[in-house]
């Protein structure tokens, strides 16, 4: 299985959750009743029009008839949606070391045409090298042991992946100049994590800006988003933000173009993506 499958599941599964939603609110049913229909909770029907949880076709086919679906060829298509759904993702294998909340995104990062993120602690993810990663995670998991550190830098050297596959998406990332200069390992860790900086930021599909000190207060003042795009025409964009326990994913069009006013904000403010290699040059040298 191929990673643009596992990760296309999450999206197919949220594109069925919505058709449901669109069935079940076009017959005027409440999610109680539809909850009822298949032995299960109003949460339950909640999670799975949201695509948060996994879909048995028995529960499928019994809403379709709820909702007055009989004609066979819609039903097989949304069956088929469901069985697609179902493909479990590589990053399952991380179970152990990542938790559910993370899980649905990592398959939107995955199955994502446009990404585009504000970061302001540290490089993020997707941009990391190895030493640097270690040290965040060690950092951020004081207690974990040996082998469970080694396991959340693998998943994160595993996503990484994605930006140079056959179907890499246009990454566009802006960093706060703060994250090029918190330390995280020592003097060789950081010229190594800045230089890779710059060397991906010459791959086609990276764009890489920094917000420089220089500026003063600036448009990202809420903090770190990221923000995603995707290939198929019925899921909307959805902005990602993450917590410390759990995360939100906010899809409201007129919420998501707050942060697309931001976004562009922040890159006409910050510097060039030439101008950004050469601030990082000068710090290579500097270290």
């Amino acid at each position: 299985m191929t990673t643009s499958e596992s990760s296309g599941s999450v999206v197919r599964r949220i594109l069925l959750g919505s058709q449901l939603r669109k069935l079940r609110e076009s017959r005027g049913i409440t999610r109680e009743a539809a909850g009822y229909s298949i032995r299960a909770s109003e949460s339950k029907i909640s999670r799975m029009e949201l695509g948060r949880v996994s879909f048995k076709a028995r529960d499928v086919e019994d809403l379709l008839t709820l909702y007055g679906v009989a004609d066979e060829a819609e039903r097989e298509a949304l069956l088929g949606l469901a069985r697609e759904a179902n493909v479990a993702g590589w990053w399952h294998s991380y179970g152990d070391v990542l938790p559910g909340w993370f899980q649905t995104y990592v398959g939107l990062e995955g199955a994502a045409s446009h990404i585009s993120i504000y970061e302001v602690q540290f490089v993020h993810g997707l941009l990391q090298t190895e030493g640097y990663a270690h040290a965040v995670v060690v950092r951020g998991q004081p207690g974990a042991v040996a082998d469970e550190v080694e396991r959340r830098v693998s998943l994160r050297l595993e996503r990484q992946k994605l930006l140079v596959s056959e179907r890499a998406p246009q990454f566009h990332a802006v960093l706060d100049e703060a994250a090029l200069h918190r330390p995280y390992g020592d003097a060789e860790v950081m010229r190594g994590q800045l230089q890779h900086l710059i060397d991906i930021s010459e791959q086609p599909n990276v764009t890489l800006q920094v917000m420089p000190f220089a500026h003063g207060g600036h448009a990202g003042e809420s903090g770190a988003f990221t923000m995603l795009s995707f290939p198929e025409s019925d899921l909307s964009d959805i902005v990602y933000l993450e917590q410390l326990t759990s995360a939100l994913y906010v899809d409201k069009r007129e919420e998501v173009a707050q942060y697309e006013r931001v976004m562009d904000r922040l890159r006409a403010d910050s510097l060039s993506p030439e101008g950004t290699r050469e601030l990082l040059r000068h710090l290579v040298q500097l270290g």
